[in-house]
């Protein structure tokens, strides 16, 4: 049994199952919650529960170098073997990375290209809600090409939470259709800025990209991250909600590796 994890900026995304098969369940926890690698590993334990025994090996993509080492350790602990690394020597993709400095791509995005060529139509654009709100254009033959760096839905609430004294805190939460885009009142004129403020941004820089790099407005575009849901209803265009696409990319990349 195989336990990839995807260390981002806010969660450890945990994933359990067999290489080559279903993807048995998937957990998260807080990565400021990993200090080190012995409470990494009670964390891991106690989230998964006894399933965790069943873990013979691990695969880890990591966007957050002090908790890497962390996140190495326990599951050295746990499994008895040192995880395989994306991104360490030896460990390959499976694909081109079509960008000036290849080393500076995200590991989590590269993983995600693997997880798109694997199990979706090429070629594709990768929406991500993370941290930061990523797109990523996939060629038709798995290439990663490169992509654009936004920043995320929460950390642009948080900023206006810190930056304006007289702006209360805002609660994500499931938007309709008919959310007014002129509010008439503090929190609703906040969640038209977030909510159709980032829908025409997201809109925008599909059209963009659609348009600048040859791919039609048919081209297929993919939304995973923890918002995906949020927003995938109000989006222009045809889109795929794969909320596991990290993880699964994380397989394939075991897989070939392995």
């Amino acid at each position: 049994m195989l336990l990839a994890i995807d260390v981002g900026n806010t969660n450890l995304v945990l994933a359990l199952g067999e290489v080559g098969g279903e993807i048995r369940d998937v957990w998260r926890i807080r990565t400021d919650a990993v200090s080190d690698a012995g409470t990494c590993g009670d964390l891991m334990r106690a989230t998964i529960g006894p399933a965790i025994d069943e873990a013979t090996a691990a695969i880890v993509a990591s966007v957050v170098p002090d908790a890497t080492p962390h996140v190495v350790g326990a599951l050295t602990a746990l499994t008895g073997k040192a995880p395989l690394v994306v991104g360490a020597a030896g460990v390959t993709l499976g694909i081109d990375v079509n960008i000036d400095r290849p080393e500076q791509a995200g590991a989590d995005r590269l993983v995600n290209a693997v997880g798109a060529k694997a199990h979706h139509a090429l070629p594709a654009i990768i929406l991500d809600f993370g941290t930061a709100t990523t797109l990523d254009l996939v060629a038709d033959d798995g290439a990663y090409e490169g992509g654009i760096i936004a920043p995320g839905v929460a950390l642009s609430i948080e900023s206006l939470e810190r930056a304006a004294a007289q702006l209360p805190r805002l609660e994500l939460r499931q938007f309709d259709d008919d959310l007014p885009i002129l509010g008439k009142n503090t929190i609703a004129a906040m969640e038209s800025g977030v909510f159709w403020g980032y829908v025409s941004m997201i809109d925008g820089l599909l059209s963009r990209l659609r348009a600048r790099h040859g791919t039609g407005d048919n081209m297929q575009t993919i939304l995973t991250g923890g918002l995906a849901g949020l927003f995938a209803d109000h989006l222009a265009g045809p889109v795929i909600v794969d909320v596991d696409l990290t993880v699964k990319g994380l397989f394939e990349i075991f897989a070939r590796n392995r």
